[in-house]
């Protein structure tokens, strides 16, 4: 089993800044990818940015240029640095780990319970 410990959300004013970050523990055997999603009220749950264990990185257009997704494969941990945030941004946000079990490699999907991320003036 696989707990994911989320810190970092909170409330912010627009062109502000936040870090996300996301903590894996259990147990598996690697980490294969670690990313965040996001739900705004209303709205479908949608990727924000994902980063696999070789280094590659994926964005939403709507945050390139403005969130930087990082992995550190040592401390099992993911971190979402987001600046010049929008009213738009505001959304609960949801790590993601696909970590590869100890026999077999099985492919097992965690979730995290979610941070808020509210921006307003």
């Amino acid at each position: 089993q696989v707990q994911l410990a989320e810190s970092g959300g909170g409330l912010v004013q627009p062109g502000g800044s936040l870090r996300l970050s996301c903590k894996a523990s259990g147990n598996f055997f690697s980490i294969a990818a670690m990313g965040w999603y996001r739900r705004a009220p209303g709205k479908q749950r949608e990727l924000v940015a994902s980063v696999t264990s070789g280094g590659s990185t994926n964005y939403a257009d709507s945050v390139k240029g403005r969130f930087t997704i990082s992995g550190d494969s040592a401390n099992n941990t993911v971190s979402l640095q987001m600046n010049s945030l929008k009213p738009e941004d505001t959304a609960v946000y949801y790590c993601n780990v696909a970590t590869l079990t100890a026999i077999f490699r099985s492919k097992v999907v965690s979730w995290g319970q979610g941070t808020q991320v509210t921006v307003s003036s």
